[in-house]
């Protein structure tokens, strides 16, 4: 077993364990006792932190999933390219344009969120979570309204645009749109895309899947987690202004009080 992974890394991280355990030639409860002699919990705890110490994550190939995968199989596989593909994400994260976007959207006067088609559910998710910071916010997913919306906004709103592509010409339009009533555009979507050029940040997700065999299933999974990093750095500055605001209000407080106590000894 430790042979098959120090000779064959990436094949043992991208395959589920009945695979692993054949080209070990042993026994899948072998395969566990493995993982757990080297102090991880199983298989999957396994895989996830030896994916974190390779250099650059494995592939993700939804073509490992075969029309004669078990349901165990195509469970286990569609997490492993799952896991493998927010690794790498992680790894290419932009983390400057990431934190201009939290300032952007912590002095929004609203924010409006375009999507269509898979990436609606997370305009949708991103809606619902700045409600939560008491942001006036907005979900469009129909090009129509997204148009007439994007007319009336100013300067201090901002757009989050997403798209996996980039390449919707309605949603291209409204982005021209929003961009020249002077609001800022957050792209959630392909570095090298149309939209991003358009955008006054753009928050990049380069994962590349075969949609026409397979449901966009990834792409969505990052799309949500750049929402998820955005709304707790969001939560972050909201605690910050709120610690600073509570300090004011004690040393206020304190002023008066001490205020007060002289006037009484001076009485």
């Amino acid at each position: 077993m430790a042979t098959l992974v120090i000779e064959h890394p990436r094949k043992v991280l991208s395959e589920p364990i009945a695979e692993i355990a054949k080209m070990a030639d042993v026994s899948q409860p072998t395969v566990i006792r493995f993982c757990r002699s080297l102090g991880f919990s199983g298989l999957a705890d396994f895989k996830l932190k030896f994916a974190g110490s390779l250099t650059g994550t494995i592939p993700v190939r939804h073509s490992q999933v075969r029309m004669t995968d078990s349901t165990h199989d195509l469970s286990a596989k569609v997490i492993d390219n799952t896991v493998s593909a927010i690794l790498k994400f992680r790894d290419q994260l932009d983390v400057n344009s990431i934190d201009r976007a939290i300032e952007l959207l912590r002095r929004a006067k609203r924010v409006e969120f375009y999507a269509m088609g898979n990436s609606r559910v997370v305009a949708i998710d991103g809606q619902h979570k700045f409600f939560r910071f008491r942001i006036p916010a907005s979900s469009y997913g129909d090009a129509h309204l997204f148009a007439l919306a994007a007319e009336l906004l100013g300067p201090g709103d901002v757009v989050i645009a997403i798209s996996t592509a980039g390449q919707l010409p309605e949603l291209l339009d409204a982005v021209d749109t929003a961009r020249a009533a002077g609001a800022d555009v957050i792209a959630i979507t392909s570095s090298k895309s149309p939209l991003a050029r358009k955008a006054s940040i753009c928050l990049a997700v380069d994962h590349s899947e075969d949609s026409t065999t397979f449901l966009s299933m990834i792409s969505r999974i990052l799309q949500l987690l750049l929402i998820d990093i955005m709304a707790v750095g969001i939560s972050l500055g909201h605690q910050g202004e709120q610690a600073v605001s509570n300090d004011e209000r004690n040393n206020v407080q304190n002023s008066e009080r001490r205020r007060l106590l002289i006037s009484h000894l001076d009485a």
